[in-house]
């Protein structure tokens, strides 16, 4: 069947979208969908180790989120950093677009200006700053890139970081770990179930809106991922694999193998899975609800089915599940 756009949209109470997450972290509500049985159990996070199979391996993503946006003036002027091309040169979203003009210097408060260089087609800016983007005068500008349904809240920031966070790189968490604590790490290991580590560091390619009508014409944003020595062979020896979240779903799935073994690589990654795509790394999956039209819904679509995924979205809204970031999760067997 080829689906379109449209065939991903749906309707989502303004109220089921969390603003704030659940406390403690693995308190959140938890979908459990068996593709084999098609049997939705309604649960609590904390008790997931009651649905994974033994001894899988819990495959997450270490990256931590930087805070790349930066705010002058009271949030007026807004540049979201994408990617630093040295020290004082990045590319960036800019707000508002009319005062970044191309050959423009925009003076900001402390004595910080930045300069636009180019304006690509898709309204990027690549700017020179006027101190490097690590200087300590950054640092009061410096905020956490919330996505626009949440409100912003910087006391939430460490609430927006997974506990097992290490280097510094994505402009967005990876929101299915968001839900595991400390001791829910040790419960799970305790029964065999331990957690391996890959990196990706989430950019604007898993957020980017799809615009066609034809999904199959959407081009994805590479994101940059790493799976090292260590990591391979700690995969290599998984009896499963549960991936935490679409973003290690795209490393597993994206990463080279030699006879069917993980080995160790990095690069950039622009998978872009949709329904017909056939799985060969992901067993099972925890996630979270994902907006309408969006790539990470169609990846959802591909590892359960369409009109699986369709009846388990249909359940979620009806038993008022929490959705998107700070929401509640799934686990996909």
């Amino acid at each position: 069947m080829q689906f379109t756009l449209s065939d991903f949209d749906y309707h989502l109470p303004e109220e089921l979208i969390a603003q704030k997450p659940a406390e403690p972290r693995d308190h959140s509500r938890l979908l459990v969908y068996n593709r084999s049985t098609e049997k939705i159990t309604d649960d609590h996070f904390y008790n997931i180790g009651d649905h994974l199979p033994q001894e899988t391996s819990l495959v997450v993503n270490n990256s931590r989120v930087e805070k790349c946006r930066l705010l002058f003036n009271k949030g007026r002027i807004e540049i979201f950093v994408i990617k630093a091309v040295d020290d004082r040169v990045v590319e960036a979203m800019v707000r508002p677009g009319k005062k970044f003009k191309k050959g423009k210097t925009v003076e900001l408060p402390g004595g910080i200006t930045a300069s636009t260089i180019d304006i690509a087609e898709d309204g990027i800016r690549t700017l020179k700053l006027s101190h490097s983007i690590d200087h300590p005068l950054l640092e009061p500008y410096r905020h956490t890139p919330f996505p626009p349904y949440i409100e912003r809240d910087e006391s939430l920031a460490e609430r927006y970081q997974t506990v097992y966070a290490k280097d510094e790189g994505s402009k967005a968490a990876p929101t299915a770990g968001l839900h595991f604590t400390p001791a829910l790490l040790k419960t799970l290991s305790d029964r065999g179930i331990e957690k391996k580590e890959v990196t990706l560091h989430v950019g604007l390619g898993t957020f980017a809106p799809v615009k066609s009508e034809k999904i199959e014409e959407h081009i994805m944003h590479s994101e940059w991922y790493q799976v090292t020595a260590e990591q391979a062979e700690a995969l290599n020896r998984s009896k499963s694999i549960t991936a935490v979240g679409t973003t290690c779903v795209r490393v597993l799935e994206s990463a080279p193998k030699k006879n069917g073994m993980f080995i160790a690589s990095s690069g950039e990654t622009d998978i872009f899975i949709t329904p017909g795509y056939t799985f060969t790394s992901v067993d099972h999956l925890i996630t979270n609800f994902h907006l309408p039209k969006s790539t990470l819904l169609m990846l959802i679509a591909a590892f359960t089915g369409f009109d699986e995924m369709q009846k388990i979205y249909e359940h979620a809204i009806r038993e008022k599940y929490r959705f998107y970031s700070f929401g509640d999760a799934m686990l996909l067997l």
